[in-house]
């Protein structure tokens, strides 16, 4: 398992960028740096437009490929994340809130269909399903 600390070109204050990446996860390298820099910028840790660490920067501190950095930093590109500027680099996009909503939606449907496995299993009725659902919502 690496730890890995970035420094950031946009403003000398910034904090670095943590990146960790496990050799031994299963989970390819590109994947796990596009998971984490995708929560970084949905939670805010990551802010509009700031300067993402160069390519190959961010492959020789990583100990990685470009080729791997390349492919992470180009999925968040095109899934609205990042954007490129030619001789620049790339920035992190302004906040789409549908596309942030998206993906809310998403990681609550993977829950909600667990729930319901989970439900279904040890013999739940949907009724009682529903019942949990709204004393949960009430607080």
């Amino acid at each position: 398992m690496y730890c890995v600390y970035t420094d950031k070109t946009q403003e000398p204050k910034e904090q670095p960028m943590e990146l960790f990446i496990n050799n031994k996860s299963g989970a390819p390298i590109y994947d796990q740096i596009y998971n984490q820099i995708k929560q970084q910028i949905i939670s805010g840790a990551l802010q509009p437009d700031e300067a993402m660490p160069s390519i190959r920067g961010l492959a020789r501190d990583l100990r990685i490929s470009v080729i791997t950095t390349k492919r992470a930093y180009d999925e968040l590109e095109k899934e609205g994340f990042l954007y490129a500027v030619p001789a620049k680099g790339f920035f992190v996009a302004p906040k789409n809130t549908e596309l942030l909503r998206e993906e809310n939606l998403k990681k609550i449907e993977a829950h909600l269909t667990e729930a319901v496995r989970l439900s279904v299993s040890c013999g739940l009725s949907r009724e009682e399903l529903r019942e949990m659902l709204e004393l949960l919502w009430e607080g």
